[in-house]
Parts: C-alpha cells; sequence; structure tokens
C-alpha cells in the first residue's frame, strides 16, 4: 500500500435534511452555488476535493498552514453570503481538519487520517472549525487567529482519544475599528500598502503611466486572498507626499509598504521598487527591471511575484492557480484608459464626462481590452450616482452593454464583476446585482468596492443590519478612500433604516465633510427632518435646489431604489419632514412609484 501524510478537511452542512425538508430546490440550488465557491478556494490554498457526496465533501492539503486557511476562508465566505438569506434558509457549514498518515488508493485517500477528520467535522459547531492537536502544533504561531484549546475528546470508531483545538475565524479587530477615530489595527493575515511609484521621467505626461504600474501592481497582489491590501485610492492620498513610511503603515494598518520609482528614456523604461517591513523600517527586498517600453506588463508581473515571494514564501505553493491579469498589448488604447480612469477620479460632472470620453475612445481603438469597458461602465455609473447624468436612461443603457461586454472578455477580474453589479443595480434587477458582487468579492476578498456594492445593495433590500458590516470592511480596505463619501452616505442609510438616527446624521455630514453631492444632501435632509433639526435642515434646501439632477424623474428610482414600499415611504417621510419642497417631493415620490414596475 502507498502511504503519505496529509492535511484532510471533511465539511459538512448542519442541519441538511431539515433544510432539504422545507424547501429542497431552494436548498440544493444554494449548495450547489457553495461547492463551487468552496472548490475556488480549496484549489487556490493548493488543495483538492476528493471525495463528495449529498452535503459532504473531503480534501487533502500538502500544508497545515494553506489547510487551516483554506477553512477560514471558506467559513467567511458562508458567512457573507448567508447574511443575504433568511436565518431558516442559511446553509451552514462544519469543518474539522487533521494531520495523519493515509492510504492512496487511486485518487482517493483511506484510512485512520480522513476518519479522525470526518469525526472532528461532526462535533464541531456549525459554522465552526475543529482541528487536531496534531494539526494545532504544526500552525501554532504562524496564523494570526486564535485557536482555543477544546480539551481531549472520545470520537466514535476512534480507539484513542483526541485533543481538540477550535479555530476562531471570526475575529477581525481591523474591520471592527474601521470609521472610527482610532488607528486600524493589523488584520489577521500579511498586510500591504503599495504607494505610488514616483516619475523620475522629468515628464508629466508619464505620471499617469506610473500610475497606472502602481495599480496594476495592486490589483495583481489583490488577487492573493491571503493578503490584506489596501485599496488603490488609499495608497494614492501619499502621492507627492514626504512622509516615513512607518507613520503611513500605522495610519493605514498594514504590515509591509511597497516603494518604487518609473524613469523613462526614448524606448526603455526602468522600474526600481522596494519592500520595507514598516515596524522594523528594515527593507526585505530591492530590485531593479530595465526593459523596452513594450515590455511594461513583464515588469509589473517580476515585480508582483518577487513582492510575494518576499512577504511569505509559502504562498508560492499556490502560484500555479494565481490568474495573471494582462491588459492589451496596444499600449495607445491602455493609455487612454488609464487618462480616463485618472479624470473620473476627480468626481466632477465635467471630469467624469471627460473620462467618460477617454474610454469610448480606449475601445474604439481596441474593442476587445476588457478594462476599457469596465472604465465605461463605472465612470457612467458615477455620473449617474452623483446626479451629474443628462439623460439616466441612456446612460443606463450604455452603462449594461460596457458591463456586459468586459465580464465577456475578463471573467476572472472582480472589477467587472462589479461593474455588471452596477448596472443590474440600476436596473433594479437585485438579485443578479447580489450575485455580482458576491462573485467580485470571492475572486478578491480585498476588493473594497466590492463590499461597499454588496452592503448598498442590501441597503436598497431593506437589509439595514447586515449592509453595515461590508460597508465597514470596504472602509477598513481602502480608509483613505476619494469616495470615501460615497461610502458613508450608504452607512448613513443603512443606520436611518435602522431608526438610528443620530449615528445617521454624523454619517451624512462626515460624508459632506469630504465632498456635497447631491445624494448625500438628501440624505441628510431626510435625517435632519427625523430628528427635528428644523434650521440646519433649511440651510441645506438651497444647496439641494442647486445641485438637482437634470433627469430628476430617471434619477430617483436608480439612486435610491427600495424593493420594499414601506422602507421607500419612511425615507420620503424624512424628507417631508426635513422641509423638501412640494414640487421636489412630488419628482421623488412620483418617480419611486415606479420602482416596483
Amino acid at each position: 500500500m502507498e502511504r503519505k501524510l496529509a492535511v484532510i478537511l471533511a465539511a459538512d452542512v448542519a442541519g441538511f435534511s431539515r433544510l432539504v425538508s422545507q424547501d429542497e430546490e431552494g436548498t440544493l440550488a444554494t449548495l450547489a452555488t457553495c461547492r463551487a465557491t468552496i472548490a475556488e478556494l480549496v484549489g487556490e490554498h493548493s488543495g483538492r476535493i476528493f471525495g463528495s457526496a449529498g452535503d459532504s465533501l473531503v480534501a487533502e492539503f500538502t500544508s497545515a498552514v494553506l489547510g487551516v486557511r483554506a477553512a477560514v476562508a471558506i467559513q467567511r465566505a458562508m458567512h457573507r453570503r448567508n447574511a443575504d438569506l433568511p436565518r431558516e434558509r442559511r446553509v451552514e457549514f462544519r469543518i474539522g481538519l487533521n494531520l495523519g498518515d493515509v492510504v492512496v488508493d487511486g485518487g482517493d485517500l483511506l484510512g485512520d487520517g480522513v476518519n479522525v477528520a470526518a469525526r472532528l467535522q461532526e462535533i464541531a459547531e456549525p459554522a465552526g472549525i475543529c482541528i487536531s492537536a496534531a494539526l494545532r502544533d504544526q500552525v501554532e504561531g504562524k496564523l494570526n487567529f486564535p485557536l482555543a484549546p477544546a480539551g481531549e475528546r472520545r470520537l466514535k470508531n476512534i480507539p484513542r482519544p483526541v485533543q481538540l483545538c477550535h479555530v476562531e475565524w471570526r475575529r477581525d479587530d481591523g474591520a471592527a475599528r474601521a470609521g472610527s477615530d482610532t488607528q486600524p489595527g493589523l488584520p489577521d493575515k500579511p498586510s500591504i500598502a503599495v504607494l505610488p511609484f514616483v516619475n523620475m521621467s522629468g515628464d508629466p505626461e508619464q505620471e499617469f503611466f506610473a500610475d497606472g504600474l502602481t495599480e496594476d501592481i495592486i490589483t495583481a497582489l489583490s488577487r492573493y486572498r491571503w493578503f490584506f491590501v489596501i485599496a488603490r485610492n488609499s495608497s494614492f492620498t501619499y502621492k507627492g507626499r514626504a512622509i516615513d513610511v512607518k507613520q503611513i503603515a500605522r495610519e493605514l494598518g498594514v504590515r509591509y509598504v511597497l516603494e518604487g520609482s518609473v524613469r523613462k528614456a526614448g524606448g526603455r523604461v526602468r522600474v526600481t521598487g522596494q519592500l520595507i517591513e514598516a515596524g522594523s523600517g528594515v527593507h526585505l527586498w530591492a530590485q531593479r527591471h530595465d526593459r523596452d517600453y513594450s515590455d511594461i506588463f513583464a515588469i509589473q508581473d517580476e515585480l508582483t511575484q518577487a513582492v510575494v515571494a518576499a512577504i511569505e514564501p509559502e504562498i508560492l505553493m499556490g502560484e500555479g492557480r494565481r490568474a495573471v491579469h494582462r491588459p492589451t498589448e496596444r499600449l495607445d488604447a491602455y493609455e487612454c484608459c488609464m487618462r480616463g480612469m485618472w479624470h473620473h477620479y476627480q468626481i466632477e460632472d465635467a471630469q467624469i464626462s471627460e473620462g467618460i470620453r477617454w474610454q469610448r475612445r480606449a475601445i474604439a481603438l481596441d474593442p476587445g481590452f476588457s478594462r476599457a469597458h469596465m472604465a465605461l461602465a463605472r465612470a457612467l455609473a458615477s455620473r449617474i450616482a452623483f446626479g451629474f447624468s443628462p439623460a439616466v436612461e441612456e446612460d443606463v443603457a450604455e452603462l449594461t452593454a460596457a458591463a456586459e461586454r468586459a465580464l465577456v472578455l475578463d471573467d476572472r477580474d472582480p472589477y467587472c464583476h462589479y461593474a455588471l453589479f452596477t448596472a443590474r443595480f440600476v436596473a433594479l434587477r437585485f438579485d443578479e446585482a447580489l450575485a455580482a458582487a458576491q462573485k467580485a468579492i470571492d475572486l478578491n476578498p480585498n476588493f473594497a468596492f466590492g463590499h461597499f456594492g454588496l452592503g448598498w445593495l442590501r441597503v436598497a433590500m431593506g437589509r439595514f443590519a447586515e449592509a453595515i458590516e461590508p460597508l465597514r470592511t470596504g472602509m477598513r480596505l481602502s480608509p483613505h478612500e476619494p469616495l470615501t463619501f460615497h461610502f458613508m452616505g450608504r452607512m448613513a442609510l443603512a443606520h436611518y433604516g435602522l431608526g438610528h438616527y443620530a449615528e445617521a446624521v454624523d454619517c451624512a455630514r462626515a460624508a459632506l465633510a469630504s465632498r456635497r453631492v447631491h445624494p448625500t444632501l438628501v440624505t441628510l435632509l431626510a435625517c435632519l427632518g427625523q430628528v427635528g433639526a428644523e434650521d440646519e435642515a433649511a440651510a441645506l434646501l438651497p444647496e439641494i435646489a442647486a445641485t438637482a439632477p437634470a433627469d430628476a424623474a430617471h434619477y430617483w428610482p436608480v439612486v435610491f431604489p427600495y424593493a420594499d414600499p414601506r422602507h421607500r415611504a419612511h425615507f420620503l417621510d424624512g424628507l417631508r419632514k426635513g422641509g423638501l419642497p412640494p414640487e421636489a417631493l412630488r419628482e421623488a415620490e412620483g418617480a419611486a412609484s415606479g420602482v416596483g414596475n
């Protein structure tokens, strides 16, 4: 017999028979979605599923650390998905892990090592992870989430007692403090911020090139599920500022900082990068790359791989499954796209329209460039959401076409799924929008806008309490996000829906302190109406009138959609109490009445 030492993960659904008896088709459909997510997570942690029956599955890993990380990733993904299901329909997995000797039988594994994992799964709590002491000894000190001893147990048909341990996967101190005045704590995984690469060329026109390279590296690093990567917009707040990396790391709540420079001369480009452990100031890695300008994407790949290896060599075991995002080789289209995104990030009416023009040009140059289609969809969605759109229905149609095309061209890019989320959201197709937001997060758990989209959608669906967690997570992943006002505005609506009017007022005020746009002004007015702050509400009315959208009839249903008419009536009640003029109130009421049609 062929034998080997293996890490075995066994999982099944708690109360599966009860779920099936209550809703057979719905439960099986949910289980199929969960299985697909679990299969991806197992594969991305260098594991393989070798057995499945009914609601159960058994997987093998060659690394104890990766096996436990896979279990944690599975439970966190299931927790996120369950938040959008009624409690009686939630699918909660119990997971057991063991390190033991197994017998190889073709593609199957048998023996005591597998049996112990199966028994540990049976005694695990719903949504819990139970591991053996043998496995704990291999991972102790290598993981940031706690391991809680659970004593010794005798397991069915196992002749010896087994020491048990529970993995406390729910703790995430950094996300819990998102939005507070305290500095964020370090998350329970390797964390990194990529600072904007400095343009050393002396040519201002090359600024966007350095920014684009930085964003590519952030995107590539974010594809690793075991990294906590600060979003692009927060990293870019440090652009052009001479600040000590230790201070940056404290402010962003990360352990590592990557910085570098770009120098272009003629047809050659030189890129330097260095990785710093912020706590000690030690330079872990530094490298210089000289390439032809056309090889810039090879430079990005090499830098990303080198950084990953420097932070945690163990993740190289999963390197084979890394999805490499390779943009178009046509740099003219790439340049147009980068310029368009820069204009979009200025969050002004004329600038967003200019960004849309650049994305259309990029698509004309290269119709197969997925990023340009995605960026066009995002810019159109912003023009609608901020009340800048002169014709909402036309923008929705172009947004939908661009998002669908982006996804056809690259269905592994979380940004493309987020673009589809926006298209389905403004079309009020909430179930499809939910699937797109969840898929974006599945592809990249570090994707701040994926969490934002999920939170915004839950507000529209009336799941106000459940909306707060993803909105906080999005802000934690991007603590200096220029669009923080957008996040905070949705947080205000979540608190408003819960009747927490004082908290809603605070969130709306914080949003307006960053950027004064029409939807946030309207949100604050409703909040002030509910708390009886008549003077402050009256002071807002002239600004609300001055920033009113040109296409109000189509603006209200897509920017303030509510699936439940009672929640819509609640919001309108706040606007009425806040003193919104009768004509504007009629526009909101008339447009809102067509949301469910």
